[in-house]
């Protein structure tokens, strides 16, 4: 912790500011670098308040098959930008300056990415965004899943977003579309973001079709590669988290999520430094989603404690780095991206660098966040996004959500 004034020229974290900067007021504020957000599922964002199905779910099956699948099947480029664009606002209310993305239309493909990272740009975010290869609709969609993902990593051309290869689950890629999805992936150079044994299904699956777990599956296929993303872990045995750790690739913890759909918990510990955090689409709240990864691990480790949860966002921000090609991401070092947050905790005992992670588990919350900055750009001032007119885009997304509930009724 250090109290002094903290400078940014040309989008970084600078010595000194240059004579005709522009001077904000922190004093008595926590400034942070901003969070990420290691596996989210924008397109969520149009479900709050949804209708749930007339036959509730009772498993993780069922709950794909009856809320999620029937969702994303009703999806259109309207809802598409809209969701994304609200839960990248939203996020960066909450302290989030980087998103990573997982997302998936089956009836609206072609050009879906550039609907999430449009919306992504527009609320002034970094975002690492990819489409979620799927058989599940047979095989040609799920060409078509791994011809959108290596499209835009061709077209892309903005300065905040990437592209990865996205793939929903083992347990809905056959092995023709794995192999082409792992050998395109590798020619374009993208590592893969895909769910791995969030529920039993993945394993059990696997071992019926293939003979061998989920992770020994993707590891055989060159999906489980150096800096692939692989989400929930949750099922994992000993064998898979070991070639998980050897393998180099990257672990998006999900507590929240893991949680609402009652797969169990993902023992994170046992996973290595690689570990990061995301919310499965929930919200972009980095400061709730650290908490309960601390409680979830806490109940599971008399051992653990608060660093545990801030180490973890911490990895995102590692991550994140590796994808920009910033090693300093997730840093207030000089030459470091900023990306920061300024925070009104008025902390009612000492803080310094030794407790940092008890307040921030037990104190910090997204309520507090004043003022937030990407790239060098603010994006939120006085807990006001200054890039999107908060109320009209509240006002198109209520008129959109009742149509998009409507569309799902067809499937």
């Amino acid at each position: 912790m250090r109290h002094a004034p903290l400078a940014v020229a040309d989008e970084r974290v600078v010595r000194s500011a240059p004579g005709d900067a522009v001077r904000i007021d922190a004093s008595g504020c926590i400034i942070l670098p901003g969070h990420v957000c290691a596996h989210h599922h924008l397109y969520s964002a149009l479900a709050r308040g949804m209708p749930g199905p007339a036959d509730p779910p009772r498993n993780f099956p069922e709950i794909l098959a009856r809320i999620w699948w029937r969702l994303d099947r009703a999806l259109d480029p309207e809802t598409i930008h809209l969701s994304a664009l609200l839960g990248a606002v939203e996020a960066a209310r909450a302290g989030t300056t980087t998103i990573i993305d997982h997302h998936a239309s089956p009836e609206a493909i072609h050009g879906s990415l550039d609907g999430v990272a449009d919306g992504i740009e527009a609320a002034g975010l970094r975002g690492a965004v990819c489409y979620e290869v799927t058989d599940r609709h047979g095989t040609a969609r799920g060409r078509e899943g791994i011809e959108e993902n290596v499209r835009f990593i061709a077209a892309n051309r903005r300065p905040l977003i990437r592209g990865m290869m996205g793939a929903h689950a083992s347990f809905t890629i056959g092995p023709e579309t794995m192999a082409a999805l792992a050998a395109e992936a590798a020619r374009v150079r993208a590592p893969v973001h895909i769910h791995l044994a969030e529920d039993r299904i993945d394993e059990q699956d696997a071992l019926d079709r293939y003979g061998m777990r989920t992770a020994h599956r993707l590891l055989r296929a060159g999906v489980l590669t150096t800096d692939a993303l692989v989400a929930h872990g949750v099922h994992l045995d000993d064998s898979e988290q070991d070639a998980l750790r050897a393998s180099g690739a990257w672990l998006a913890h999900n507590p929240r999520s893991n949680m609402n759909n009652g797969v169990g918990y993902a023992p994170a510990a046992r996973f290595g430094e690689r570990v990061a955090l995301g919310t499965d689409g929930i919200d972009g709240d980095m400061f709730t989603e650290a908490r309960a990864c601390y409680l979830k691990a806490r109940e599971a480790s008399w051992e653990t404690g608060p660093s545990f949860a801030v180490e973890r966002l911490t990895a995102g921000a590692r991550l994140a780095g590796r994808l920009f090609g910033e090693s300093l991401l997730g840093t207030l070092a000089e030459g470091a991206p900023a990306d920061l947050i300024v925070l009104e905790y008025r902390h009612p005992t000492p803080l310094d660098s030794q407790n940092l992670s008890g307040h921030l588990v037990f104190g910090m919350t997204a309520a507090q966040v004043r003022d937030v900055m990407a790239a060098g750009r603010w994006i939120v001032r006085d807990r006001r996004h200054v890039l999107v007119d908060e109320t009209a885009l509240a006002a198109r997304c209520r008129e959109a959500a009742p149509r998009l509930w409507r569309r799902m009724e067809a499937y």
